[in-house]
């Protein structure tokens, strides 16, 4: 037994110095190579930050980009989808609202052409992008608002939509804020 005891004492001080120090390290580490060099890349406009880039924003005015829904109402401290199954009665009748609110807000555009991801809440409710169909979808509405020509929206999603990481992983994606600042940039 006595064989056993040392070396399990030694491995568990190897892991503990490894685990709660040196790997942390090496993450900070790695942290500080990027945007905001780990500390969340922040946008700003005119030198005042705006938001970040990570963290969903709530746009209701009919002349921006709407973002994707939040299950927590954008509140990052509480980040956290709904946890109501497909069949749930009211998630239905949430989702069927969202739908009501966007056709609403968006006359001419029909129930089945609206991208799921504007009627649903992502698991963390803080999903700062969109596929471009679901930016693009949009852009009649601000088209009217803003008197700004479709093709020029249409050209101002495709310039602000991030392929996949490394052309492999994952859709392409807009950041909704991202694109809104640059549509309030707009002449």
């Amino acid at each position: 037994m006595k064989q056993y005891i040392l070396p399990s004492i030694k491995l568990t001080l190897v892991l503990l110095i490894f685990c709660s120090v040196i790997y942390p390290l090496f993450i900070m580490a790695l942290g500080k190579l990027t945007p905001g060099h780990g500390d969340g890349e922040t946008i700003s406009v005119n030198g005042k930050v705006v938001g970040y880039a990570i963290v969903g924003q709530k746009f209701t005015d009919d002349k921006y980009f709407r973002s994707r829904p939040s299950a927590v109402d954008y509140n990052a401290a509480g980040s956290a989808g709904s946890n109501k199954g497909p069949t749930n009665p009211e998630y239905l009748k949430t989702v069927q609202d969202r739908i009501d609110t966007f056709l609403v807000h968006n006359p001419g555009i029909d129930k089945k052409d609206i991208p799921a991801e504007l009627v649903t809440a992502s698991g963390s409710g803080e999903d700062p992008d969109l596929s471009p169909a679901a930016a693009k979808v949009q852009i009649k509405r601000i088209s009217a608002i803003r008197h700004i020509d479709e093709s020029r929206l249409n050209v101002l999603v495709d310039v602000h939509t991030d392929g996949p990481l490394l052309g492999l992983f994952g859709p392409s994606k807009v950041n909704v804020l991202k694109l809104n600042i640059a549509l309030n940039e707009m002449k």
